[in-house]
């Protein structure tokens, strides 16, 4: 007997059920994996309060590592007993083993376990589409990221740092703060007490940020833009806060001609070749021990609704992972 989470309608942690799943086997190009360990992630909540709409009822989860059990017709890439790690969907992580694409498995080097897997795989491949693709990050550029202390930005600044960045973080509390120095921050700003933009002028001399790495969304969007050069980048890749209000694009020209995306992991991903190639990227720096993964909570599977209550109330850091 194989359960999931799941859930019926939108709304808070109280929708999320655990329910029993018939896995079956394996499809054409499918692989059935049992997992070990399933990844946390803020997106998850935008999943299940409906701001990221998903046909009802669904499963929820985009990141786990385990064993691969069983591989369908044309499957080339994995085979059974296979250890292997994914991110970036199709949604149902949050289950004991599911049956999934095989191209979206990678399979995890022997110096990464399970827990490590799961952990880092969407908040890593996020992190290096972003300082590898979206903004290529550069010896010498300052970059700002936001929530320094979470589960993509203890990964951020730690990779940001090795590649020779001047690293600002935000965060909202001295323990927060800490975390981030100990992960690569040169500088912290406490958002919630300090004007952001004023103190990034401050750091750098008045030139402002090459980059601003963006998750937070609405509460920190206009502070962001006045934190970039001229001709800076921001990236806004999340809403924790929110999402971001419509503006006027001529404000682009009058921040200074500054540039703006809203990327996603799913497109940078989207092509099996990229996604080996960011991958790869990331396990080579967790494993030259470049980036450090920050297990820092854990909850049992069938408790995923505390997890997301604790989450939403900012009282996680790093990253936080589900054992079946």
């Amino acid at each position: 007997m194989t359960h999931a989470i799941r859930f019926h309608q939108t709304g808070g942690p109280e929708v999320l059920r655990w329910e029993t799943v018939d896995v079956g086997e394996p499809g054409p190009g499918q692989a059935r994996v049992r997992h070990a360990a399933v990844g946390l992630n803020f997106i998850d909540t935008y999943h299940r309060t409906g701001l990221y709409p998903l046909p009802l009822p669904s499963g929820i989860g985009l990141e786990g590592a385990g064993v691969v059990e069983a591989v369908g017709e044309g499957v080339a890439n994995v085979k059974p007993g296979d250890r292997v790690a994914y991110a970036g969907g199709p949604v149902g992580a949050y289950s004991e083993a599911r049956c999934m694409p095989a191209d979206r498995l990678l399979v995890l080097p022997d110096a990464i376990d399970f827990r490590t897997g799961a952990a880092m795989m969407l908040q890593g491949l996020t992190s290096a589409y972003l300082l590898r693709r979206t903004y290529r990050v550069q010896p010498g550029d300052a970059v700002l990221i936001h929530a320094a202390a979470g589960g993509v930005g203890l990964i951020a600044c730690q990779w940001a740092k090795a590649l020779g960045a001047l690293v600002i973080g935000t965060t909202s509390t001295e323990a927060k703060a800490e975390l981030a120095r100990a992960h690569g921050a040169d500088h912290v700003i406490f958002y919630n007490r300090e004007d952001v933009a004023k103190r990034v002028r401050e750091i750098t001399g008045g030139e402002g940020v090459a980059v601003v790495y963006d998750g937070v969304g609405k509460d920190t969007f206009m502070g962001s833009l006045d934190s970039l050069r001229t001709c800076g980048m921001m990236v806004s890749f999340g809403n924790a806060s929110g999402p971001v209000a419509p503006f006027d694009p001529l404000l682009l020209s009058q921040k200074g001609s500054i540039f703006i995306t809203r990327p996603t992991l799913m497109h940078y991903t989207a092509k099996r070749a990229d996604l080996e190639a960011l991958g790869g990227e990331l396990f080579d720096v967790v494993t030259a021990g470049k980036v450090r993964i920050e297990v820092n909570q854990t909850y049992p599977l069938r408790d995923a609704a505390q997890a997301h209550i604790d989450l939403e109330a900012r009282k996680t850091t790093g990253s936080t992972i589900l054992l079946p």
